[in-house]
């Protein structure tokens, strides 16, 4: 019960950031824009829509993500608030989730609200529901709940500014570190190689969540890999939830 009324109370919160709405309104841009860029491409120009898209609906989600996710925490220390909420019966683990769940209300609003405008631009050059976009997107929303929760461990022990560089590294990291399976293959047995192991096994890898490409161009993606990407997600997310709840728990507000 009390998770549910800071969820509920950190996205009335949410709702009267401008940085949400002007992020909003520059994602809603992005979408429109893939229009004109179809108009301006030779070749395929619904696959053009598709992809501009589904990248402007996951760069600004990521962006949502980050940019609160990083300040949820740490304005409340900023204006004294958490010796209010901390002085009442809350137990911290029951703020974090909390205010976790309540940004990932918020992101879901505001990624239905995307996914809403992007199917009507595709609508009006296909004539149809491509009902597959979903697939994508859905991926896109499991992937920003894991950097949410990223964001918000950062915010427990850190600035926003930092934060959010931070965020934005293991977003990075996360999305370039599958290149480490292909470096370990071309390396000879040793100690590098046992390093670039390590690494690989430690790092994030947010490919698991990038169906983008399958989508557009219609290719299928064995049952598998849905399973594997679902349970990666939730279980990695699980983790950064358990560090971020430790590490705030350790810190002396009163």
């Amino acid at each position: 019960m009390t998770v549910a009324v800071i969820a509920l109370n950190t996205f009335r919160e949410a709702k009267r950031d401008r940085i949400l709405y002007l992020l909003f309104f520059f994602a809603a841009l992005s979408i429109a824009a893939s229009r004109v860029l179809a108009i301006l491409t030779v070749g395929d120009r619904v696959k053009v829509v598709m992809d501009v898209g589904l990248a402007s609906i996951s760069i600004f989600g990521v962006l949502m993500a980050i940019l609160m996710g990083t300040g949820l925490v740490y304005k409340e220390i900023d204006k004294k608030t958490i010796f209010t909420l901390l002085s009442k019966p809350i137990h911290r683990v029951e703020f974090i989730l909390g205010k976790f769940l309540g940004l990932v209300l918020t992101l879901a609003v505001m990624t239905g609200l995307m996914t809403l405008i992007f199917l009507v631009l595709l609508f009006l050059h296909t004539f149809r529901v491509e009902w597959a976009m979903f697939v994508a997107v859905a991926y896109i929303f499991l992937e920003l709940i894991l950097l949410t929760a990223v964001a918000i461990l950062f915010s427990t022990f850190s600035t926003p500014i930092l934060s959010s560089i931070f965020s934005l590294s293991f977003y990075v990291i996360g999305h370039m570190s599958w290149g480490l399976e292909a470096l370990i293959r071309k390396i000879k047995p040793g100690l590098g190689r046992t390093l670039v192991q390590f690494l690989y096994m430690v790092l994030p890898d947010l490919e698991n969540f990038n169906f983008k490409t399958e989508v557009v161009h219609g290719l299928a993606i064995p049952a598998g890999i849905h399973a594997w990407a679902v349970l990666y997600g939730l279980l990695y997310t699980a983790f950064i939830l358990g560090l971020a709840v430790l590490i705030f728990r350790r810190r002396d507000f009163i």
